[in-house]
């Protein structure tokens, strides 16, 4: 069942947006490191469906795993009224941590293939993602990675599935602040590093070649503290659109040397909308911004959205950016489980083609290469009660963000 793919695999980052590491814990059903001898190749009435979930819960991208496990937590529990059973068979998951660090997943993947664990989930990092799904199909395991945005992994095999969305989505949101790309000039303002080259691939990829835009660069040396001229280069470079990716402490001085330099007032300005504990970073150039959008708690109200936030925050967490990654995965197991519990093909076959609604609404996985079509959001960030909250501004149709179909 393998796939290979095509331009949507133009750029492998993490998120659009910076990185916070906090070091929120949270639990798993079923102990970490679970024993062997019960796997779900078993087949026995009742024996244990083995889930191996892989992610960071230490290292760079902590937050970001945490926000996940809380989302499969609670969409599991929700989905099995509480039971952790899917067709009388009990799920258990076996949590790893790979701590962003692609030979450590690798490493701990391969341990619970060897237990006999058919499916594995997870993958906050892209670096990791697209080191394990190699595995999946190998090892004939089904594969559904989380949060990691690469476009590399649509399409990269038929055993690897994905949970969250992918960078295409992110900078096609981005575009629609500013219609049709063809003749535009677009300004990618990033840090001179491997996340901010990425960034400049990807929009590259989809607004210039795809799209017909004109792509410029602004790479500024990670080193910098001094960031005034480089706003003021944003600012005269006179672009329709300034995409900016920017990641670390240097980030409020960043936003506040834009501002001071007029950079608002010559270009649309739009950036990723990360986590809750990123929104003070803006700072007082919050109101000029066009923040594209994965996901917020306040951008939907559906059932299963409300399901997950009630179990979240009885367990002490707050709803996130990759809340919904974690209930999508949970979702999907639960189908795979439920339509073929011991035979991976019957997993895969399940899941090509299914529509479900989950805590984004509607979701769609492209039967031709795994591709997650969702909506995505356009949002903008306002101050209540001495605090930022995010604000809907638009809700972008599935069909609006969908990466081409990843072929031959």
């Amino acid at each position: 069942m393998s796939r290979t793919r095509s331009r949507s695999r133009t750029a492998s980052t993490a998120a659009a947006a910076g990185v916070l590491a906090l070091t929120a814990a949270c639990g798993s059903p079923g102990a970490p490191g679970g024993g062997a001898g019960s796997g779900g190749g078993g087949g026995e009435e009742g024996a244990p469906v083995q889930v191996g979930l892989i992610t960071s819960t230490s290292g760079p991208l902590a937050s970001y795993g945490a926000q996940y496990l809380q989302g499969f937590e609670a969409c599991l529990d929700h989905l099995t009224d509480g039971t952790g059973e899917v067709g009388g068979r009990p799920v258990e998951v076996i949590q790893r941590d790979d701590a962003g660090d692609p030979a450590k997943a690798v490493a701990e993947a391969t341990d619970l293939i060897g237990q006999g664990v058919q499916i594995l989930a997870g993958s906050a990092s892209s670096g990791v993602a697209v080191q394990v799904a190699p595995l999946a199909e190998q090892n004939d395991v089904l594969f559904i990675s989380g949060p990691a945005a690469t476009d590399a992994l649509t399409g990269i095999n038929g055993n690897t599935f994905r949970s969250g969305r992918q960078t295409y989505q992110d900078v096609r949101t981005a575009q629609s602040f500013i219609g049709e790309a063809a003749g535009k000039e677009v300004l990618v303002f990033a840090q001179d590093s491997a996340f901010g080259q990425a960034n400049v691939a990807a929009v590259t990829a989809v607004l210039g070649d795809e799209a017909g835009a004109t792509v410029t660069p602004l790479l500024v040396p990670a080193s910098a503290t001094d960031l005034t001229p480089f706003a003021a280069q944003a600012r005269d470079a006179g672009a329709d659109l300034t995409f900016v990716a920017w990641a670390g402490e240097t980030a409020p001085a960043m936003w506040q040397a834009m501002g001071q330099q007029g950079v608002f007032d010559a270009t649309n300005v739009v950036t990723g909308l990360d986590m809750r504990a990123s929104y003070p970073t803006y700072g007082e150039q919050v109101a000029d911004l066009n923040f594209l959008s994965h996901f917020f708690a306040e951008a939907v109200d559906n059932e299963m959205s409300q399901a997950v936030a009630e179990g979240v925050e009885a367990a002490g967490g707050e709803v996130d950016i990759f809340t919904p990654d974690g209930c999508n995965a949970a979702q999907m197991i639960v189908r795979a489980v439920e339509e073929s519990p011991d035979d991976v093909a019957g997993m895969i076959s399940a899941l090509e083609g299914w529509s479900f609604d989950g805590v984004k609404g509607e979701m769609t996985i492209r039967a031709e290469d795994h591709a997650l079509l969702q909506p995505m959001f356009q949002a903008r960030l306002e101050q209540q009660g001495g605090e930022f909250v995010p604000v809907l501004v638009d809700t972008l149709a599935p069909e609006d963000t969908a990466p081409p179909v990843a072929t031959a």
